[in-house]
């Protein structure tokens, strides 16, 4: 298909590439065809295709297979207050975890990310060597607003999360717990969503000096996650700019 652009193709395909390498070569064709109807360039996703595969365009993303855990020695029961409904919350209403891991130097690191349902925003994180409830409770530490805003906290059954430290934490705060229910990955799927998102845009193929390292790329990466990287659920928008318009 054509384009009725009257820009030259040599600006075209600039364009595409400055979207491209914008994005950290993580965009697609879809995302790449919103930025460029922002600039007033309107291509078919078949156009864009071509122009990547002529300039050797090639995204980070791949399919990965979602992977559980469950913990069999659960200590507390809950039910799943969510049901597979991610949409249509209120600023800060439901929130959402997992934890992840990377190889730094040999030795396995975890990152603990809170996500806000109502606009996709990771409003918290933290790094450590341990997959404990203390790494769990110093990323609750890293929220800029008071814990007693949250409604619902909803995560997988792992240890992690299922323990008398953030029970007790979320009790002090009036925070409902929800869990997925075991061998349900799609029970947290935004999670799950985002940390796939997360090892494809900063993690693949990838090799940290150090620790030291890994956190500054981290906090440079949840930055422009929040404030530059468009999100599809968003109508396009950055999980900022979703809530600098919609939230009351």
């Amino acid at each position: 298909m054509k384009s009725n652009n009257p820009k030259s193709n040599h600006t075209i395909d600039n364009a595409v590439i400055s979207i491209f390498l914008k994005s950290r070569k993580n965009y697609g064709t879809r995302k790449i065809k919103v930025m460029l109807a922002q600039q007033n360039i309107l291509l078919s996703r078949i156009k864009i295709s071509k122009i990547m595969q002529r300039y050797n365009l090639i995204s980070n993303y791949t399919k990965l297979k979602y992977k559980h855990q469950s913990n069999k020695n659960a200590i507390y029961k809950y039910h799943n207050l969510l049901n597979q409904e991610f949409n249509n919350y209120k600023l800060h209403e439901v929130v959402v975890s997992d934890l992840t891991q990377v190889a730094i130097n040999s030795k396995w690191y975890y990152v603990c990310f809170l996500i806000d349902l109502f606009n996709r925003e990771v409003i918290g994180y933290d790094v450590s060597s341990h997959k404990d409830a203390k790494l769990v409770e110093n990323t609750f530490k890293k929220l800029s607003f008071s814990l007693d805003n949250i409604k619902i906290f909803h995560t997988d059954q792992g240890s992690e999360f299922n323990n008398n430290i953030i029970y007790n934490l979320l009790a002090k705060n009036n925070v409902a717990k929800s869990y997925s229910k075991p061998g349900r990955p799609y029970d947290n799927a935004v999670s799950e969503s985002t940390y796939k998102i997360l090892k494809t845009e900063l993690i693949k193929n990838r090799k940290f000096k150090n620790i030291e390292q890994f956190k500054l790329e981290l906090f440079d990466y949840v930055n422009w996650y929040n404030n530059v990287r468009i999100h599809s659920k968003l109508n396009y928008l950055t999980p900022i700019e979703y809530k600098n318009l919609y939230s009351t």
